[in-house]
């Protein structure tokens, strides 16, 4: 069950109210997925293929030519603006001892040339992991955790075996800057190419449908806590860390995180950073400014997550970038409902 919202959930969605309106002005089933990619046709009728992770044509066949690449990014106050996650394809957030909080940035149609800080790995990355293939890029971790991470079978990369694919930012203080190089790191191989899809997609001419939502509030740990705004100029969720922030990334113009799906998945934590994601849960799916209440279900670790509504029937995303938030059993998932444009009072829904 979703627990209720406590005061300070509370009194973040409300300032919500005013960063939808920013956001507004800014303008700016259980089928798993297939082994081989969707085609659509152009107008040429030339097939185009298209991309695994985010189901948007691949045209220039980036996507199929490479495996994927995931790489561990930290997300402390002194990691931020972090490097590369508005170009990951799919990112999950996954909460580590303490209550911080720390990514997967996934690269398959897309990438930076530089990636970062990269961080380490957990017991619970390899169910996260497996069903990527590829490469997979770490700073290290503790010896249990490391081996199984190997153990995957994945090409795994830490700064044991990086060579010149890691390289310390002289501009930050360590552990904070360790950044990976995307281009040696694809050199490394892996398979299978392309990569498997990850989620389903709505068919052509379909959109998204739900309840309309204008914002939400993912209360996670204080400093941890994140809030989207649905920005009906860009169709993507804009990302604010803290509830209040805008989430950037670095760049010669920062550019605020705004992903076309987000995904909260509640799972189960244990002592330490020992989620499971073997199962069965609950699930919220924001697409398209809209909110459908479903379930998750992974059957075993190499398996991608199937996400289902109250039916029973597959959930469809709106084909672009996606971000998982691997938020714990309980957590408070406050919503505004209404549209960018009608802001409308706050709630906090109970469990689909």
């Amino acid at each position: 069950m979703i627990s209720p919202a406590r005061p300070r959930a509370a009194a973040v969605s409300v300032a919500l109210v005013g960063l939808v309106l920013a956001a507004c002005s800014g303008g700016g089933g259980s089928a798993a997925p297939t082994k081989t990619a969707r085609t659509t046709t152009t107008t040429t009728t030339q097939p185009v293929s298209v991309a695994p992770f985010t189901g948007l044509p691949d045209r220039d066949g980036v996507a199929a030519r490479r495996s994927s690449l995931g790489v561990k990014i930290e997300n402390t106050p002194e990691a931020r603006p972090q490097s590369g996650l508005d170009q990951a394809d799919v990112v999950y957030e996954e909460v580590v001892e303490g209550g911080i909080t720390r990514f997967w940035a996934v690269f398959s149609s897309a990438a930076p040339e530089h990636v970062g800080p990269v961080r380490s790995v957990r017991s619970m990355d390899p169910n996260v992991i497996l069903p990527l293939g590829g490469v997979v890029a770490f700073s290290g971790g503790t010896p249990d955790n490391v081996a199984l991470v190997r153990a995957t079978g994945l090409v795994t990369v830490d700064e044991g075996n990086a060579g010149d694919a890691f390289f310390r930012e002289a501009s930050r203080q360590a552990p904070h800057n360790l950044y990976a190089r995307t281009a040696l790191l694809w050199a490394r191989g892996g398979t299978p190419v392309p990569p498997e899809p990850l989620f389903q997609y709505v068919e052509k001419g379909e959109e998204f449908a739900g309840e309309p939502i204008a914002s939400f509030h993912v209360d996670l740990q204080a400093g941890y806590d994140v809030a989207y705004v649905w920005d009906p100029g860009t169709r993507g969720w804009k990302r604010f860390s803290q509830g209040l922030e805008p989430f950037l990334v670095t760049g010669p113009t920062p550019v605020q995180v705004a992903p076309t799906n987000v995904i909260v998945q509640l799972v189960p934590y244990g002592s330490g950073a020992d989620g499971n994601l073997i199962g069965t849960g609950e699930a919220w799916i924001f697409s398209n400014g809209r909110l459908v209440k479903g379930t998750w279900a992974k059957l075993y670790p190499p398996a991608p997550t199937v996400f289902a509504d109250a039916a029973g029937k597959p959930i469809g995303l709106t084909p672009g970038r996606t971000w998982v938030e691997l938020a714990p059993t309980g957590t408070s998932v406050t919503v505004l409902p209404g549209t960018a444009t009608e802001p409308a009072s706050t709630t906090s829904p109970s469990s689909p």
